[in-house]
């Protein structure tokens, strides 16, 4: 309490993972058309979802975004535009005056960090980190160093999402459905996984989800998914690793 008024809010810092829409063409009747294909195969997935639209893919000679038509694009289909990443200065002009957020890029280039010619810092060996026993609101962990690992020794319950920001994630315990799991890394599951797993979420291909039983809503490796009407019979309620091979997501049995 400061001078007889109670605080009224505080301010916070925490890590969190966005999706990020990469723009590489600025035809919307093509965005809109393969976006709708997107959601129909899993509308829950993109319901009420903050997302980031990344324009860095997009080709020189195309300079101009039709944001209003972008934004409610993303909005019609429940989609809710956070701000943009990359692009020109003429189209952080055009995205804020949609009100959306200009964000820097999220990592800084390893040389520029150092200083060139520096040596990099030997590596060490992290230990695991426990997660702490949640209260009723979903969780979101903070970014760990690059490399660590979050390990979470307890069943993950509906409406629960789990944010590793940096490294692998595994879960003692099952995933129940509406369960979200998140992961720059692997994603590892002693148990069954009946909600979504998402690895490789800073765009690593290399990621992998392992599951002692696999009956998931989603999974997704640095997002290529498939929902659970498009994972083959004979692959649920069996141990399996998901992986990419080119463009294509692979489930195999362990």
């Amino acid at each position: 309490m400061v001078g007889g008024i109670k605080p009224a809010f505080e301010l916070k810092s925490a890590g969190f993972t966005l999706p990020i829409i990469r723009l590489l063409d600025v035809d919307l009747d093509a965005v809109a058309a393969q976006l709708a294909a997107k959601v129909e195969q899993a509308p829950d997935f993109f319901r009420n979802t903050p997302v980031v639209i990344d324009l860095g893919g997009l080709p020189e000679t195309e300079r101009d975004v039709e944001f209003p038509m972008l934004v409610g694009l993303l909005r019609g289909h429940g989609m809710l535009p956070f701000g943009v990443r990359g692009g020109t200065e003429q189209h952080h002009r055009a995205a804020q005056a949609m009100e959306l957020a200009v964000l820097g890029e999220s990592r800084v280039p390893r040389d520029k960090a150092q200083g060139r010619g520096a040596p990099p810092p030997a590596p060490r060996r992290p230990a695991p980190r426990t997660e702490p026993e949640p209260d009723h609101e979903p969780l979101a962990a903070a970014p760990p160093p690059s490399g660590s690992f979050t390990l979470i020794n307890r069943p993950i319950r509906s409406g629960q999402r789990i944010h590793a920001l940096g490294g692998d994630l595994s879960i003692v315990g099952a995933v129940s459905s509406g369960a979200e799991l998140m992961a720059e890394g692997n994603i590892h599951v002693y148990g069954p996984l009946r909600g979504r797993a998402m690895a490789g979420m800073n765009g690593n291909v290399e990621a992998r989800i392992f599951c002692q039983d696999l009956q998931a809503e989603l999974v997704s490796i640095a997002g290529h998914y498939r929902v659970s009407e498009n994972i083959p019979a004979a692959l649920r309620g069996v141990a399996v690793q998901i992986f990419l091979d080119g463009q294509a997501l692979r489930i195999e049995p362990l």
